[in-house]
């Protein structure tokens, strides 16, 4: 029985990862953020009510459960607090279960202005389609060592000290550098004072908090956010995020051994999606009427939860998942948003791509490498049948289950859960990643 299970995104992110954590939620005592920002979007709909969460974990939606925000996390204050006014208002109750590790970097204006400037600086082909957040910035600072974190909000002289010195740095690059506009100190340092009062009482240390909690035989849940093909290490670089998104990042991101860490459900939509620049070899027209990819792109609403922005659609790339198995020791798979290629007459999946040197099966590492690849399809048969809602294997057309063997068989690893639609019960389980 798998006491702890990491959830991680095998794709672009995007997956659907949020209401899987939700629907794993009910077998855990705890849930752990262990990487990146509010540049994450999970959204759950839980009846007719639908959350839009950033930085809160998913499973904050049930009573009882335990969420904590480990120091992989970078962490803008101001943000989590409104987040979190925003699910109070809507009856949700977070202060007594959502807990933050003092070691998370901050995220502060200067960092978000430098984001900003830094992409408007760069030519169209350029840009990496990040949020604008910060998130780059401030893990640039962590690697520094110049970083603000949690613990210096507590004490406000050497806060203003390192603030000062961060400022000196950053102004000079944004207002020489880049013409933009300097950051004022006096404006960020009293809403950081503000907003450290109102965290105060959220803050524990984390890793021990999670020891504890191992070693009395509860269960965790751990929630990625992005995907693995956009991590720092092994993504398109440089079209990646600024942390590591694979299930390995789980013990470092949030102080827990990776000796307890028993079972990575690796989330992956039934097609491939991508927001933002880089290469995307099973890329897809989403503009014409009646093709594939318009199809995924308007019945799967394949907008960004946090960009509001298209996401690019294309065939499953069977490739590439099968080098996201390997990064994350993938356990078993989750496939979502099968009922989006309903209707389809035909399916394609990827199985390797063709280069000007010979042919390979999995996906190289870089997006120079990644722009050569020309990708080698399989063909098989679509389905008419809906399989919107299904919740038993046996409910899906023979056509859909063939699709899922063939991805089984190529990958080598099983697909445990299928996911057919958005509430927590539209959900078909072959076997429990918590062993239940």
């Amino acid at each position: 029985m798998a006491k702890n299970v990491v959830v991680v995104g095998t794709q672009w992110g995007d997956e659907g990862k949020g209401k899987i954590v939700d629907w794993l939620t009910d077998h855990a005592q705890g849930v752990v953020r262990f990487q990146g920002g509010h540049n994450a979007g999970h959204t759950l709909v839980v009846g007719k009510t639908e959350y839009k969460l950033n930085l809160v974990p998913s499973g904050i939606v049930h009573q009882g459960v335990a969420c904590y925000i480990g120091n992989g996390v970078v962490l803008d204050v101001h943000h989590l607090l409104s987040e979190i006014h925003r699910l109070e208002t809507g009856g949700i109750e977070v202060r007594s279960r959502l807990k933050v590790s003092p070691g998370c970097p901050l995220i502060l204006p200067y960092h978000s202005a430098l984001d900003l400037a830094r992409e408007a600086a760069k030519s169209s082909g350029d840009k990496i389609g990040t949020t604008g957040k910060g998130i780059g910035p401030t893990y640039e600072d962590k690697i520094a060592r110049r970083a603000l974190r949690v613990y210096d909000l507590f004490n406000p002289e050497r806060f203003a000290a390192k603030l000062q010195a961060n400022l000196d740095y950053h102004n000079f690059v944004l207002a020489r550098h880049l013409g933009a506009p300097a950051v004022d100190f006096q404006t960020v340092f009293d809403q950081a004072m503000e907003d450290a009062e109102e965290l105060r009482p959220l803050v524990i240390d984390v890793s021990a908090e999670l020891h504890r909690i191992n070693k009395a035989g509860g269960s965790l849940l751990f929630e990625g956010a992005q995907g693995t093909l956009l991590d720092i290490d092994h993504g398109t670089y440089p079209f990646v995020t600024s942390s590591n998104c694979v299930a390995g990042q789980a013990a470092a991101g949030s102080g827990l051994g990776p000796g307890s860490l028993h079972y990575v459900l690796g989330i992956t939509k039934a097609y491939c999606t991508r927001v933002g620049g880089g290469p995307f070899p099973t890329e897809l027209d989403i503009e014409t009427g009646g093709t594939p990819g318009e199809q995924m792109s308007t019945r799967g609403r394949e907008v960004g939860t946090v960009t509001k922005r298209k996401r690019r659609c294309g065939w499953l790339d069977l490739a590439a998942l099968k080098r996201s198995i390997i990064i994350n020791g993938v356990t078993g798979i989750c496939i979502t948003k099968l009922d989006v290629l309903d209707g389809l007459k035909e399916l394609k999946l990827c199985t390797g791509y063709k280069l000007d040197d010979g042919s390979v099966d999995l996906l190289p590492l870089g997006a120079e490498e990644v722009s050569r690849c020309e990708p080698l399809y399989e063909t098989l048969p679509g389905w008419s049948t809906s399989t919107v809602g299904a919740k038993n294997w046996s409910d899906l057309p023979l056509e859909a289950r063939t699709y899922l063997h063939r991805i089984e068989e190529i990958c080598e690893v099983p697909i445990d859960v299928i996911s057919t639609g958005p509430e927590r019960e539209e959900t078909i389980l072959r076997r429990h990643p918590f062993g239940v």
